[in-house]
């Protein structure tokens, strides 16, 4: 498999921000699609499509690196543990008790269904290929992430990882009223409370209905590498799809720069927060 991923470095990098998109790849690599029942748009439909290019701006803006996908979510999802294996998708593997509700739904870290519940596979897979695809494509990702935190920790004083996601519009439409974008930081347990505000506070400055923590609170990688007692913060930041897609076509509309505006104006500020460092 080729990269699996890209790494974008600033010229300079400013207060230890990263700004990672783990689910809008879109390489669908000729293996994957020769063992799916699906079309290549009833794959997509589980993408945080465009989000790698919608927080360039923001990137861009505040210094940041970035880190974003290349492999596709539904042939590995990178917001999820190595161990979170599917027994229906792999033969052999084992659900940890208790079971992780994700993977029991389908969405372990090979997932078995896309948006809607649509089967992917027309079988399952052995052991030696899911180890595989995982060594190929999961571990580079991870090595380059853990890396970047502890470069970031080294040379600022702490890591500021925010895990950018998007949201189908209907994944809301019960709450009223419906928020633009979800915050997670599981409760204060991956991210220093000031974070959680002070984006917050940003976001909503640009216009943006803001929610905390529920639905989405984070998932693997807010619990993996946030660490606040360590100066390891992660917020996963989740924005609706129909402010900058339109989401049937799967195709950026006129929305996409002026959101991606909006983002660039609420992080930029993150790196001149209390205890910013220089790096020199």
């Amino acid at each position: 498999m080729d990269q699996t991923f890209l790494l974008e470095r600033p010229r300079k990098w400013r207060g230890g921000l990263i700004l990672a998109s783990p689910h809008s790849g879109r390489d669908y690599p000729d293996s994957f699609l020769s063992r799916t029942r699906l079309d290549i748009m009833t794959l997509r439909s589980s993408e945080d499509a465009f989000v790698d290019r919608l927080i360039r701006t923001a990137a861009e803006a505040s210094g940041a690196v970035v880190l974003a996908a290349r492999v596709p979510r539904s042939v590995v999802d990178l917001n999820r543990g190595r161990d979170d294996l599917d027994p229906l998708v792999v033969e052999g593997a084992r659900l940890p008790k208790p079971g992780n509700p994700r993977t029991q739904a389908g969405l372990g870290v090979i997932p078995r269904v896309v948006a809607q519940g649509r089967v992917i596979f027309h079988r399952r897979m052995s052991a030696a290929e899911a180890e595989a695809l995982l060594d190929a494509a999961w571990q580079p990702y991870h090595d380059a992430l853990a890396a970047l935190m502890d470069e970031a920790v080294a040379r600022f004083g702490r890591a500021l990882l925010i895990d950018m996601h998007s949201m189908p519009r209907e994944a809301l439409s019960h709450l009223v009223p419906r928020p633009q974008v979800v915050l997670g930081d599981r409760y204060g347990r991956s991210a220093g409370g000031w974070l959680r505000q002070q984006l917050r506070a940003g976001l909503e400055e640009q216009g943006l209905s803001v929610r905390l923590n529920a639905p989405f609170a984070g998932a693997y990688v807010a619990v993996a590498y946030g660490d606040p007692g360590r100066e390891r913060h992660v917020v996963q930041l989740e924005v609706d799809r129909s402010l900058y897609m339109d989401e049937a076509r799967l195709a950026p509309h006129e929305g996409f720069d002026r959101l991606a505006g909006q983002l660039a104006r609420a992080i930029a500020p993150l790196t001149a927060a209390p205890g910013a460092m220089a790096a020199e």
